[in-house]
């Protein structure tokens, strides 16, 4: 008993039981030492073999087992819970999927608070930050009483260089997990709702561009037309337009009626798209007012020269080109001649003076002849045809001089759906320009401003050149004075400028009455010879025996 019960006490593994006399052999508990020191060289060893597969195992095998033992552990734990990937890249060619790039504007609109992993990227606006999920970070999100979660992952590249064009990199992902007894709510609105918010937020933080069109690259032996771009940071508003508050109003409601009017223009079968016409004389603010209404919807402008293209087909590609939301501009339309009223002219005949004005205006410019081909049947089909209805919310503006001039066919209604006149100011457009340029609202000068306008007509140019201060030191009393003595001084230019004409207008009738006189006396004496003679009457002339 004594050489047990040392044995015992010795190793500690066994303990005497009084009973039979047996040694019972028991494992005594690891420590915590042992436990840590066990499980770091286990750790350790996994670490090492998995870097030795990811060193030399081929990444296809790798993605292999990686799939697979997915599978194996849903198969011995069944998971109630469905995952959808979006890619970064997509295609042969790998171009930016446009579902990734609204997922993430999306997200980083509904970042929740428990995100604690962000990455700051400076915007498009240039004045703060963007914020996005930073990777492997997952947040939540509510819809309809049903929680996702949206994890930023990705797959690793392969280390080594590639031969090929397209180098393996690292492929990000965001992936949707959601329960599966929601999977019919994902399919039917969930994903639409995060597509649909997506792009609109990415529309409203996106940096507006102003784009024209010109050729494209120069050392291509075929030449294309493409639209190059800068970004459009015209400051005017309709709050800086001087013309009568109500009409601007009104172009206003339009504008935003037609903006909010996707469904009415589907359910009537009409594409989504409206066009302007902007005519007035020189200086009325047509340009200011294009700025103006893209600032108010947010649109992309398209300034598209039409000397610079080719032929009718050139013209449909850059319509194709073109987005929604934006407006496509044609400046000063009537300088074009294919454009005006040429077919009414042709078919009412020329004489021969106006051919040869013709031709002594065309023969100089021969070597500077513009070679586009652009017809009236393709602008016309560029509006209105089919190629138009491609995209939608669209605003197509045209500005001219003299409305008189252009086809009737191009500005009917349907294709011109709004005529805005812009025209010589008012008084009320002068309060308007008088708050912008001078910040004053009322002064006392302003009733001698309110005569004068009734007798002169100015543009808002004038205006606008009249009412800026010339130096730092000059007070908005100066600069209304200064404006009151342009007035008078057009109003005694306008008034020479009318007596004059009337004097014209005198000595033409006073001509003509004579040359009357005479014709009348010079046909009395010959009838006289004749033995007839001539007797003036409310009809005319008669013509009886002597």
């Amino acid at each position: 008993m004594d050489s047990i019960t040392r044995r015992y006490k010795m190793s500690g593994t066994e303990k005497f039981d009084g009973r039979d006399g047996k040694a019972i052999s028991r494992r005594r508990p690891l420590t915590m030492t042992e436990i840590l020191t066990s499980t770091s060289s286990t750790l350790a060893t996994i670490m090492f073999a998995w870097s030795i597969i990811r060193q030399y195992c081929p990444h296809g095998l790798r993605q292999y087992f990686q799939i697979y033992f997915g599978k194996f552990m849903d198969y011995i734990y069944p998971s109630p819970y469905v995952r959808i990937a979006i890619y970064e890249f997509v295609g042969e060619r790998f171009s930016r999927n446009k579902a990734f790039a609204a997922v993430e504007a999306y997200l980083s609109d509904k970042l929740s608070d428990d995100a604690k992993r962000l990455k700051a990227e400076v915007g498009e606006s240039k004045n703060n930050f963007s914020l996005s999920m930073d990777e492997y970070e997952r947040v939540t999100d509510v819809y309809e009483n049903a929680e996702f979660w949206w994890t930023l992952s990705k797959i690793p590249g392969s280390a080594k260089k590639s031969p090929s064009l397209y180098p393996d990199i690292d492929r990000r992902f965001y992936q949707l997990k959601f329960h599966k007894k929601h999977r019919e709510l994902v399919k039917e609105s969930y994903l639409k709702h995060v597509l649909k918010e997506g792009k609109e937020i990415r529309v409203n933080r996106r940096r507006r561009k102003l784009y024209t069109n010109g050729t494209g690259n120069r050392w291509l032996i075929h030449k294309s037309t493409t639209w190059s771009e800068v970004y459009f940071e015209h400051p005017a508003s309709f709050d800086t337009i001087g013309m009568d508050p109500e009409k601007k109003q009104e172009i206003i409601e339009d504008l935003l009626t037609f903006s909010q009017s996707k469904e009415y223009y589907a359910r009537i079968g009409k594409a989504w798209k409206r066009g302007y016409l902007l005519y007035g004389p020189p200086g009325t603010g047509k340009s200011t007012m294009i700025a103006a209404m893209a600032n108010l919807l947010n649109y992309d402008v398209y300034d598209l020269e039409l000397t610079a293209v080719k032929d009718n087909t050139e013209l449909r590609k850059l319509l194709i080109e073109t987005t929604s939301k934006s407006i496509i501009v044609i400046e000063d339309i009537d300088c074009s001649l294919e454009f005006t009223r040429q077919r009414e002219i042709k078919k009412k005949g020329r004489s021969n003076e106006e051919k040869e004005k013709e031709k002594a205006i065309k023969e100089p410019n021969k070597e500077e002849e513009v070679k586009s081909k652009v017809t009236l049947s393709g602008l016309l089909n560029f509006i209105d045809g089919i190629w138009s209805a491609c995209g939608g919310e669209r605003l197509i503006v045209f500005t001219t001089n003299h409305l008189e001039k252009l086809d009737p066919a191009l500005i009917r209604r349907g294709r011109m759906d709004k005529h805005i006149e812009l025209s010589y100011c008012s008084y009320e457009a002068f309060k308007v320009l008088a708050k912008n340029y001078l910040n004053v609202e009322t002064h006392e000068l302003f009733g001698e401003i309110k005569e004068l306008f009734n007798n002169v007509k100015m543009t808002p140019a004038d205006v606008a050149e009249n009412l800026m201060p010339k130096s730092r030191q000059e007070g908005a009393e100066h600069s209304l004075r200064r404006f009151i003595g342009s007035l008078e001084e057009k109003k005694r230019v306008e008034e020479k400028k009318k007596r004059m004409e009337d004097r014209k207008k005198e000595k033409s009738k006073i001509v003509d009455e004579k040359g009357d006189s005479r014709l009348k006396g010079v046909v009395f004496r010959v009838m006289n010879n004749w033995g007839r003679f001539w007797v003036g009457e409310e009809g005319g002339l008669r013509m009886e025996e002597k």
